[in-house]
């Protein structure tokens, strides 16, 4: 009697990890780091970069009409476009997002297809306030989700994390550490079902009640 051969397991989702921070000796670089770590424990491929690995200047829609995207943007989408899942670790700057990341994500966004439309991503941020850098990350979703992108509810944010940290990297607090450790653990589960299962695949509504036939609702999806 035949059998149907035996199928060899899914490959591990690729999930990129960006720390949205220039500084050398970032607290955001670090948390990132930490994610990556906690990404391969949960059994997925991290690929982590900084923001400074992607240089380019400020947008500006006379100079993408003259000399198109600039390389750094064009290596930025690759790399998230590569991956099923996107993280980034990001600082707040007065109350907000930083300029430059914001500066990165309009750039990008030019780019046809733009790597942002259905990608699961998670948002983290580590400050030394006592808010952990959480306004920040309220700002950063704003354009992600208008660009598509389906934002993880449950953000992380790392107060006083500049005593956070222990010397090999991790968390001092164990409770922090599991809740974090939990937080990716949930979200990779949430990002492979929906990269290897058609029926969880969905349209982007701007408005509640739009049509998948509205112009509002393919403007993203262009």
């Amino acid at each position: 009697m035949s059998t149907d051969p035996q199928q060899d397991p899914p490959p591990p989702i690729r999930v990129f990890i960006l720390s949205a921070s220039l500084r050398d000796g970032s607290l955001n670089t670090r948390l990132a780091a930490l994610v990556a770590r906690l990404v391969e424990e949960h059994g997925a491929m991290a690929d982590v970069a900084r923001l400074g690995d992607f240089p380019m200047p400020l947008y500006d829609g006379d100079a993408e009409a003259a000399g198109g995207v600039p390389e750094g943007a064009l290596a930025l989408r690759e790399r998230i476009q590569a991956c099923q899942a996107l993280v980034i670790a990001s600082p707040e700057y007065n109350a907000s997002v930083p300029g430059m990341l914001k500066n990165a994500v309009d750039w990008v966004s030019r780019i046809r297809p733009q790597p942002f439309q259905d990608k699961q991503a998670l948002l983290v941020s580590a400050s030394p306030s006592l808010v952990g850098g959480n306004r920040g990350l309220w700002a950063l979703r704003v354009p992600l989700e208008h660009l598509g992108t389906r934002v993880y509810p449950d953000m992380f944010s790392l107060a006083a994390a500049h005593e956070a940290f222990t010397e090999d990297g991790d968390l001092a607090d164990t409770a922090l550490r599991k809740r974090l450790s939990d937080t990716v653990e949930y979200f990779l589960q949430l990002a492979e079902a929906d990269s290897r299962y058609v029926c969880l695949k969905r349209r982007w509504y701007e408005f509640l009640g739009d049509r998948s036939d509205s112009p509002v609702t393919q403007r993203a999806q262009e």
